[in-house]
């Protein structure tokens, strides 16, 4: 299989080889600079997926993004959006401070069942899981129940 040739500028080419020498990256983003090194070096491919255990599709990834963005582009993993957030901060805050008020009558403190149903009740919140419930207060610290 014929291999495309891939030259490295200098600057370039000091730029892969400080990447792989020092500072804490990602295996993937390693990866990547070793491909284009050893593909600036007129290493097979055949070899460098066996060196490295990567596969074609990794080797001609990488190569379209450097020819794409250069060598910035091809070393890093572009930045992704994930899952917004279903609630709001105000939703959140709303949850803690139910959390942090009097229990109902009948119940000597807020569970998460209790607090879910309660919060069933409060306009946008409707569907709101219990599971849901139980991650913000865990991300606020707090302890439902104890005063």
């Amino acid at each position: 299989m014929r291999q495309t040739a891939l030259r490295l500028n200098k600057q370039e080419r000091r730029i892969v080889d400080e990447f792989r020498s020092k500072g804490l990256h990602r295996a993937r983003e390693f990866n990547r600079a070793h491909i284009l090194a050893a593909l600036d070096r007129n290493v097979p491919e055949q070899q460098i997926m066996e060196v490295l255990k990567v596969g074609r599709t990794a080797l001609w990834r990488t190569r379209a993004a450097y020819v794409k963005g250069g060598v910035e582009y091809a070393l890093h993993d572009e930045a992704r959006p994930g899952k917004p957030k279903r609630y709001a901060a105000d939703a959140q805050a709303q949850v803690t401070a139910l959390a942090c008020s009097a229990p109902p009558p009948g119940a000597s403190r807020w569970t998460v069942a209790l607090l879910t149903e309660a919060a069933r009740r409060r306009p946008g919140m409707k569907a709101i899981s219990r599971e849901t419930i139980r991650r913000i207060l865990k991300k606020t610290f707090s302890n439902p129940g104890a005063s």
